[in-house]
């Protein structure tokens, strides 16, 4: 695991740092597909075992990309992917699928894509609102059965479903957003997970990379850069505020020894050890530097000293549009 921690969601044995390989093919605008497939192949050579994609980034090229970097490698990664988002030619429709049928052949293309005969996590991206999750996950529970899948997931699903899901087949792992400027999921989620054995996933645990300081205005994103439409904290008046967020994190983070990044992720990992955070990036300074993250030791002080410079900056805009968050925490 070259000294990289583990953990053990929901009994699922990964490194206690995750990869989220999203942007590499989707939403971030263009990557350099070499450089994303270094980032992957140093992120196993470091001991990162997690690997999450989906069906829909690219769509579909992600996890093509990701196949290409684990083979030959299969036995060192823990492969994550997710169904139930359809892709259309409007960027902002985000029509979504949990039956049966729909879950089956799925689940046979992400396989094919992947170039894998079983998939280690298996998620339901989205609850569709108009199927059971019963039927959703009584149709994974199949592909368990099958040997296709090995453990099962939710992501961005609530307290209640949850609760639903896992009475039909136990749940390995939920993931949802959660990041400094992310907490809703405390409330009733994560109880909820660590009551029934849940695994915690944590993505966008940077924020988009803004907690990161990647950026100081929306000026720096490319014009087919997703964060400028669907994500309101990136817009006009919020992103000012929110950048002066990033900016007290890098100063807290200065007086560790850290970067502001780092100590996003550091906060992040001290929620627990059912908690693996999978900061998305597609170069490999910057999977270094979050790695990084996992030699920061965070006391009490360091801790609340973190979250007094978040909550002196109140976080602007929600964090999704609107249209779209009645698919978080469904």
């Amino acid at each position: 695991m070259s000294g990289i921690a583990v953990r053990s969601p929901g009994g699922l044995e990964v490194s206690a740092l995750g990869l989220g390989c999203m942007g590499m093919s989707a939403f971030y605008g263009r990557a350099d597909e070499r450089e994303s497939l270094a980032t992957l192949r140093l992120a196993l050579d470091s001991g990162v075992t997690l690997l999450d994609t989906a069906d829909m980034y690219g769509p579909h090229t992600n996890e093509e990309l990701v196949g290409r970097a684990v083979r030959g490698r299969r036995d060192e990664v823990v492969l994550a992917t997710k169904f139930g988002i359809l892709t259309t030619d409007d960027p902002m429709a985000k029509p979504v699928r949990g039956d049966a049928e729909y879950v089956r052949r799925s689940c046979e293309d992400s396989l094919r894509r992947l170039g894998v005969d079983h998939l280690d996590l298996y998620y339901q991206h989205r609850v569709d609102p108009e199927v059971p999750i019963e039927e959703t996950v009584g149709a994974m529970a199949e592909l368990v059965a099958a040997g296709k899948v090995r453990a099962l997931g939710l992501s961005e699903a609530g307290a209640a479903t949850i609760r639903r899901a896992a009475a039909v087949h136990p749940i390995a792992a939920v993931q949802s957003e959660w990041s400094l400027w992310s907490r809703d999921i405390e409330a009733e989620v994560v109880p909820t997970c660590r009551e029934l054995g849940i695994g915690l996933v944590a993505y966008s645990p940077l924020g988009r990379g803004l907690l990161a300081g990647r950026f100081a205005s929306r000026a720096e994103l490319g014009a087919d850069d997703y964060r400028l439409f669907e994500q309101p904290r990136f817009a006009e008046p919020h992103i000012g505020g929110n950048v002066r967020l990033a900016e007290a994190l890098a100063a807290v983070a200065a007086r560790l020894g850290a970067t502001g990044g780092q100590a996003a992720l550091a906060w992040v990992l001290h929620r627990g050890p059912d908690v693996v955070p999978i900061p998305g990036t597609r170069r490999r300074d910057h999977l270094l530097e979050n790695i990084g993250a996992l030699g920061l030791r965070l006391g009490p002080e360091d801790v609340a000293e973190i979250e007094r410079a978040a909550a002196a900056h109140l976080v602007g805009g929600g964090r999704t549009a609107p249209e779209h968050a009645g698919l978080l925490n469904g």
